[in-house]
């Protein structure tokens, strides 16, 4: 099929019309000039007939020659694909058209736009691509915070501004018994097992400007163990929804187990309450014998001097307690001077058996030695050693009737040097084991067998363990005694 009749087309009617009209003039007027002639006017209507089917050859060539080059053009036009073609190699699969092509305008406008397109799906592949490596790292960031909460040991509970909960790790699912996915945010009111919680995050959710607050709560676990935890609320940024106009936000709450903190407080409250009972006692006395001094009712001088010596009893255990008080404080906050040397155990021993001979023999008792023959090096400071001594052999003549026997026995097992005082006292009970350490702890059953301020013990723990990296055991039996016994390491093992 030909294309429509271009401007060449016309050109070459043109000429035929014109050739067609001369020949048929020439046909009518030739007989006028030219009498009988048939030859000549068949010879006219014949090359007429000629130039006709010349000038119709002609352009029917010419129409074929255009169709077949657009036909190429498009062709090539088909089978570009933007997406995966560059302008440069568009300008390099479409076929050359001649300046003169009837088509050549809008072929050359096809193909800028074939160009443009392919450009401006160029930009948009590096946009896209700088979006996917976006949203590459947005997705890693997000499961490594994803990760980082289900990590966290404390709690994590958010909600929006709708109080739906968006957020609870895995510590705040276990503990308060509630659970979220992708498709399900439960109500806040499902965090039931926490009113306190649930009354923070709608308290700083509601507040028109960002807020923080805080509070404790005690809470049990899913095996019914109770601890304390700190609320830490703060709000989520949002929207504000118009001038004049509360802003919408969420909030977040963390809990920090404080369960620890709660034992120190408790365990301080009862420290101060335990010192001031003790000071209290020996001061009341003081000052109860003073006043009757005072008044004039130690009439005789025998009854002065009881009354002063009562009263020089009592200030004496206020100055041990004091003192006691003091040594516990500076071990336990590390700055007690210690001056560690390299002794042997035995002499040491046995001049805390000197010291406590005579008390021994006040109360009608035996002070036993059975102490190693070997050498019992150890690395220890010897003032504070000598003092732990001391004082588990004190404890041992206090609680142990008149008539009974405290050993004092020394030995090396592997490479620790261990010390253990004996007693056949009235005992302990294993309750009394676990506590008998412990400050201000004293036996209730035994009270009235001697006076004290219950720091000797502790005293003695904190000597061995935190001076001397050691331990110290216990072993008892009611009415039969009990064994203390400290280990602490021999010279051969610290060297080594």
């Amino acid at each position: 099929m030909l294309p429509p009749v271009t401007s060449k087309a016309n050109l070459t009617a043109a000429v035929l019309a014109v050739g067609l009209c001369a020949l048929g003039l020439a046909w009518v007027l030739e007989p006028a000039f030219v009498p009988d002639s048939l030859a000549i006017r068949l010879g006219l209507l014949a090359a007429g007939f000629a130039v006709a089917l010349g000038s119709y050859l002609l352009l029917n060539l010419q129409s074929s020659r255009d169709h077949d080059g657009s036909k190429e053009y498009l062709e090539a036009l088909v089978r570009i694909d933007p997406a995966q073609s560059t302008p440069e190699t568009i300008v390099e699969s479409l076929p050359d058209v001649p300046s003169g092509h009837p088509l050549a305008e809008g072929f050359a406008r096809l193909r800028e736009c074939f160009l443009m397109l392919a450009e401006k799906l160029s930009s948009a592949e590096h946009v896209r691509a700088g979006v996917e490596v976006r949203v590459r790292r947005l997705t890693s960031e997000r499961d490594q915070f994803q990760d980082i909460l289900a990590g966290l040991s404390d709690p994590v509970v958010a909600v929006d501004q709708h109080g739906e909960i968006i957020l609870a790790n895995a510590s705040a699912q276990n503990l308060l018994g509630v659970q979220i996915s992708a498709d399900e945010h439960p109500a806040i009111e499902k965090l039931d097992r926490c009113q306190e919680l649930i009354s923070l995050l709608t308290e700083t959710r509601r507040r028109k400007a960002a807020s923080h607050r805080q509070g404790e709560v005690a809470l049990a676990d899913s095996e019914g163990r109770q601890s304390w935890y700190k609320i830490n609320c703060r709000a989520l940024a949002g929207a504000t929804e118009g001038a004049g106009e509360r802003a919408s936000h969420g909030a977040v709450a963390v809990l920090t187990d404080i369960s620890g903190l709660k034992a120190i407080q408790k365990r301080n409250a009862e420290f101060v309450s335990a010192v001031s009972h003790e000071m209290k006692t020996p001061l009341a006395s003081i000052k109860a014998y003073v006043e009757l001094l005072a008044d004039g009712d130690a009439e005789d001088e025998a009854t002065r001097d009881e009354f002063f010596r009562i009263i020089n009893g009592q200030a004496d255990r206020l100055q041990r307690l004091i003192e006691n008080l003091l040594n516990l404080a500076r071990i336990e906050a590390g700055v007690v001077q210690v001056n560690k040397t390299p002794l042997s155990l035995n002499p040491l021993l046995m001049e805390a058996v000197s010291v406590l001979q005579p008390a021994a023999e006040q109360k009608n008792m035996k002070l036993v030695s059975e102490l190693s023959t070997l050498y019992l090096g150890v690395l220890a400071d010897r003032d504070t050693l000598l003092q732990a001594a001391i004082n588990l052999m004190s404890n041992a003549l206090k609680y142990t009737h008149p008539g009974g026997t405290v050993t004092l026995r020394s030995r090396l097992s592997d490479q620790e040097v261990i010390f253990e005082v004996q007693d056949t006292g009235v005992g302990l009970s294993p309750e009394d084991c676990q506590k008998v350490f412990e400050k201000f702890y004293r036996v209730k059953k035994d009270k009235e067998m001697a006076a004290g301020t219950g720091l000797g013990l502790p005293l003695v723990k904190h000597i061995v363990e935190d001076i001397h990296r050691g331990r110290i055991e216990v072993e008892s039996e009611l009415g039969k005694g009990s064994t203390f016994r400290v280990v602490i390491p021999g010279i051969a093992q610290i060297s080594s």
